[in-house]
């Protein structure tokens, strides 16, 4: 999760009391998320198998409604149920290792009381800390010596982490917890055992600003009723709409076209994107630019896409709708039409995408029409989006253009057309990064290429976000995947000839007769960008 949203989600942090009478622990998250509450842990000391259930709809009801949810103590159990992470107390297990076993992605908190328990413990792998009691507290027959304020603010100061308060707090106490330092405040008895835990939960949420939530979101149940709502979604048909038959019947109807162009693309949650990292909106109009690339990429005219979506359980109509409203909006961009798709279970979000379009039988570009002597070139800056993703995981804001540039490429049908009009027969986008793309061609092309990304690593932005992070910048030319430029090769007189239509154009490297290898000028250990490898 971006830094600044689980700062902004544990400001009201709600932990389940399996001990509260007649109080399922179910009830009492659909009333702390009705009151505001941002994040959630679930908390049972005496956990069996006959509670899976209940903490299944727990995470369930959670991941609707956009709230993390933690497993206290248990790290295997909080693998099991896929759970958003995992608090650990001080004597529950070691940070480092939950971390290796539940991913990068996974939230980790970890409980502090003492300065001294702060020196001792690995902070490296957490994410925020939770520290008290700073109240008296009876829900915790375990609970440590009261801290008071002034022993928040010393956990406050001496870590960079965002630290929650816990114990005995109260609506009345919120306001001086969060004045002290802390990023939220922590309760459990507070909505728990009182005789109306909606109205508590209010309370808390409007002392800490939280908004209060009028309803809950469900997942989605029926499949007709979502298709229906996506497909009444859809811009009207215009008079330069290749369907005959549009979305609703078994199958579209296309309009002939002179030379097909298809391709495929997939995206899954948890590979190719973060949920949590990303709106709604952005995940499917993301999704339609990736899988159009390709089209560009083959000097093809966009006609129509199809999806198939994996939706899990805990996902909303409302949030589905969302997605897909972002993939139209970038479908109008271009021209293009939805022709249709599916709709099925899955364990994570999934858009798995199939394009047509209509090519150029005089000019089809190859990987494989490289040339001794050709220059390699790209259309613009390569390793933007590399930057804007790291941007994105330390929650570093001083850079909106990068991150911009990793949750919004565009699909360069503008360079396409320049490249086709003046004949250039090697072309291919870069999704893999400089150098895992050059060796595309190279491969292909039965050439050696000597790389040079020294121009392309020239951009003012990257070379800020590199000097700040002391990263080399020719590097993140090199690895850095998914900028969705165009990267061709052509004799130097061809490159002349067009280049002052593609102003972000550069030369990166030089087709040489191979020598058996792909590429030259790369260091070693180097490794491209790679699909397959989890973000």
């Amino acid at each position: 999760m971006h830094p600044s949203r689980l700062t902004r989600a544990l400001r009201f942090y709600f932990i389940t009391d399996h001990q509260a009478p007649d109080f399922s622990a179910l009830d009492q998250v659909r009333a702390a998320l009705q009151g505001g509450a941002g994040f959630v842990q679930y908390r049972h000391k005496k956990f069996q198998l006959s509670n899976f259930e209940e903490l299944r709809r727990i995470r369930d009801l959670c991941r609707t409604n956009g709230v993390p949810l933690v497993v206290n103590d248990n790290v295997l159990l909080a693998k099991a149920i896929d759970a958003d992470g995992v608090h650990l107390g001080q004597e529950d297990g070691n940070p480092r290792e939950a971390r290796a076993i539940l991913g990068p992605a996974a939230l980790i908190g970890i409980s502090v009381s003492t300065l001294d328990e702060l020196d001792r413990t690995d902070l490296a792998p957490c994410d925020y800390v939770g520290s008290g009691p700073v109240y008296a507290t009876g829900t915790k027959a375990d609970a440590k010596t009261v801290r008071g304020i002034n022993g928040l603010q010393e956990i406050v100061t001496r870590t960079a982490l965002p630290v929650v308060a816990i114990g005995g707090i109260t609506a009345a106490r919120a306001g001086d917890c969060l004045r002290a330092g802390a990023a939220g405040v922590a309760v459990i008895s507070a909505v728990s055992r009182t005789a109306d835990p909606v109205a508590a939960a209010a309370q808390l949420g409007s002392a800490c600003g939280c908004e209060k939530r009028h309803s809950l979101q469900d997942g989605w149940q029926d499949e007709f009723d979502l298709i229906r709502v996506l497909t009444q979604a859809a811009p009207p048909q215009t008079s330069h709409d290749d369907r005959l038959i549009p979305p609703g019947d078994d199958a579209a109807g296309l309009a002939p076209l002179d030379f097909p162009v298809i391709t495929t693309d997939t995206q899954r949650e948890g590979t190719h994107f973060q949920a949590a990292w990303l709106a709604p909106e952005t995940i499917g109009a993301r999704a339609v630019e990736v899988t159009l690339s390709d089209l560009a990429a083959s000097y093809a005219r966009p006609v129509s896409l199809f999806v198939n979506l994996g939706l899990p359980a805990a996902i909303s109509e409302t949030t589905i709708s969302r997605i897909y409203r972002g993939l139209y909006e970038a479908l109008e961009r271009h021209a293009c039409r939805l022709g249709g798709g599916n709709i099925a279970r899955a364990e994570r979000l999934s858009l798995d995408l199939f394009a047509i379009g209509e090519g150029q039988r005089r000019c089809f570009p190859r990987r494989s029409a490289a040339r001794p002597g050709d220059g390699l070139f790209t259309t613009g800056p390569l390793g933007l989006a590399r930057c804007g993703l790291l941007a994105l995981q330390r929650g570093d804001e001083r850079f909106p253009d990068l991150v911009r540039r990793f949750l919004q490429p565009r699909a360069r049908f503008d360079a396409a057309a320049v490249l086709a009009a003046h004949g250039v027969q090697c072309a291919m986008d870069v999704s893999d990064g400089l150098a895992g793309d050059a060796t595309h061609i190279a491969r292909a092309s039965t050439v050696t290429i000597a790389l040079d990304p020294s121009t392309a690593a020239r951009h003012p932005d990257l070379r800020a976000f590199c000097d700040e992070g002391r990263l080399s910048p020719e590097e993140m030319v090199l690895i850095g995947g998914e900028d969705y430029e165009l990267l061709f090769a052509c004799p130097d007189d061809q490159f002349k000839a067009l280049a002052h239509l593609l102003p972000g154009a550069c030369q990166v490297g030089r087709c040489q007769t191979f020598n058996g290898a792909p590429l030259r000028n790369v260091p070693d250990g180097l490794f491209s960008f790679q699909h397959g490898h989890h973000t």
